[in-house]
């Protein structure tokens, strides 16, 4: 069975940055992604990247502030977050799927992290 794990999270100001990890236990040759879910709110998507780490997809909320990667050969997926600001406060999951494209529907991942908080304070 995968496991994913994250890790990275933390508190900081708005306008910082902090860089997430999510090591798998082996190797995925599928889409990976990040979601995210604020208290009382829904899970939502954040981005997701494909095996080859040549096509990615970000929620327009966090376009051109974070960045997704991967390492295929540590197995370990990226979400680098600058300018974060208040209203990305959130705990922060990595999932991944058997899906070869891009998906951004939370029902299409089968593996799940247990998630890391991250908060941004004004």
């Amino acid at each position: 069975q995968l496991r994913l794990m994250e890790s990275g999270g933390g508190s900081v100001q708005a306008g910082g940055s902090l860089r997430l990890s999510c090591a798998a236990s082996e190797s995925i040759f599928s889409i990976m992604g990040w979601f995210r879910q604020a208290p009382g709110k829904e899970r939502e998507f954040v981005g997701c990247i494909n095996w080859a780490g040549t096509s990615t997809r970000y929620a327009d909320s966090v376009k051109d502030r974070f960045t997704i990667s991967r390492d295929n050969r540590g197995n370990t997926l990226y979400l680098q977050m600058d300018n974060l600001t208040p209203e990305d406060t959130a705990v922060y999951f990595c999932a991944a799927t058997s899906k070869a494209f891009i998906v951004t529907s939370s029902e299409m991942y089968d593996y799940w992290g247990q998630g890391t908080q991250v908060s941004v304070s004004p």
